[in-house]
């Protein structure tokens, strides 16, 4: 098992059962556990989903949707089975929170696929877990067995007369199957690109059927709902951003790791008193506040409240809640390159526009890094990636596109003290080293 983190500022609400041994289902038992599931058996579906909407949960898996009305989307008739499913294929950089709810507590994300099936009148759940997050399939294999030897699961579940199927999915490595059209895809046996839209999977999904498809995190927010009540949820966040979030804190900070707080927590309080500080008594440059796919926030814009609502106004997003804090060492230009090369290679290439973009930014990110760019590169990069932008089957083509925009536009300083063959400041000796053969290329 992991290192856990703690720090008296947490609220611990997902996070609660963690190193509690919560993930045998008896230690499960004892701390509440599969109690929401059965009060969700007593209640409405319209109950089950208003109690959502009022809890203000915002998806945990970076689009941040309103999690109440995406489940009211669903029909309430369908000659086809409906179908929920949990999206496990935690694969953002900076983002690893996930992998601590499936491996702590893999009955909360059970649980919480339970009553989003009771919300929509769903009778399956699957749980799709990503390729490298092997061994957490073990956890979840085995979670799901001693379910179902307790009839918590399968036919008649809790005495109830209602049947209620959960499996688990392992994929074989691909980012791109955290969009939900393409883990569908990917469930259904098939090569893991997105779907045109529409139809939206709340009407035709999984198998063609309605499908509700969630982040681990968000339905493992979800029994805690039920348990105490929409409204308590709410009220721990800030207006229509309800709850808590698990941030991951990473890059240049003393206290790295995952941390269980408000939403709306304020970013400088979590980067000095919750993560203690920079690390190497260095200053605070950049974060990216939700994931390497989010538009760059430079140090002063940093006194800023974590939600979605605040960091949109500020052109930013929440996202998945992976933040990563840079050092006043940091390099932007190679920063923007190393995110560039993760988007390039994790391209499904099914569109020119993705496919063709993320190469071609690597391949001018790359040359210019090496001192053998070009004063007009700086805008055609940045032209380039506006170009992407919104014009790509799903998302992945923005999650290259955004961070590389902001970059350009908010530290473009730096891309100027590259040209001319001046390598990086910070790098020169690994940076020289290429300029031979990338100047000849040029």
């Amino acid at each position: 098992m992991a290192d856990l983190v703690s720090h008296p500022a947490e609220v611990k609400v997902v996070s609660k059962r963690f190193g509690k041994g919560a993930a045998n289902i008896d230690r499960y038992l004892e701390l509440d556990g599969y109690k929401a599931v059965q009060k969700a058996l007593g209640m409405d579906p319209d109950a089950i989903i208003n109690e959502v909407k009022t809890s203000a949960l915002r998806g945990r898996g970076g689009a941040g949707f309103a999690t109440g009305m995406k489940w009211s989307f669903v029909p309430k008739q369908s000659a086809k089975p409906k179908y929920v499913l949990c999206n496990g294929d935690e694969s953002e950089p900076g983002t690893c929170k996930d992998r601590l709810i499936l491996e702590h507590d893999p009955h909360s994300v059970i649980e919480g696929v339970m009553i989003a099936g009771l919300a929509i009148g769903a009778r399956i759940g699957y749980i799709y877990i990503r390729g490298e997050y092997r061994y957490l399939s073990v956890i979840m294999e085995k979670a799901i067995a001693d379910a179902y030897a307790r009839g918590f699961l399968g036919k008649n579940i809790f005495g109830s007369g209602r049947d209620f199927d959960v499996y688990w999915h392992g994929g074989a490595g691909a980012y791109e199957v955290g969009e939900e059209s393409a883990l569908m895809e990917s469930l259904e046996g098939k090569r893991g690109i997105p779907r045109i839209k529409p139809p939206f999977p709340a009407v035709v999904g999984l198998f063609g059927g309605p499908t509700v498809i969630n982040n681990v995190e968000t339905l493992a927010s979800v029994p805690p709902i039920i348990l105490q009540g929409g409204e308590w949820f709410a009220s721990l966040g800030t207006p229509k951003n309800g709850g808590t979030r698990l941030y991951c804190l990473n890059g240049h900070i003393n206290n790295p790791g995952v941390y269980e707080l408000p939403v709306g927590f304020n970013l400088l309080r979590m980067i000095n008193e919750v993560g203690g500080g920079i690390w190497k008594g260095r200053k605070l440059k950049a974060v990216t506040p939700g994931g390497s796919s989010c538009p760059i926030l430079k140090a002063e814009e940093c006194d800023i409240a974590m939600d979605f609502d605040t960091l949109m106004k500020a052109g930013s997003m929440l996202g998945s809640g992976g933040v990563v804090i840079l050092d006043d060492q940091t390099c932007m230009v190679k920063y923007a390159l190393r995110t560039i090369k993760f988007y390039q290679h994790e391209s499904c290439g099914w569109c020119i526009p993705c496919r063709e973009g993320t190469d071609w930014l690597k391949k001018s990110l790359t040359r210019f890094h090496a001192g053998a760019g070009l004063k007009k590169d700086i805008d055609n990069i940045q032209y380039l990636a506006e170009n992407m932008l919104g014009r790509t089957f799903c998302a992945l083509g923005d999650a290259a596109a955004m961070p590389t925009i902001s970059i350009v536009k908010k530290f473009r300083n730096e891309f100027e003290d590259h040209l001319e063959g001046r390598p990086c400041p910070y790098d020169p000796e690994a940076v020289t080293q290429q300029l031979p053969v990338l100047a000849g290329a040029h």
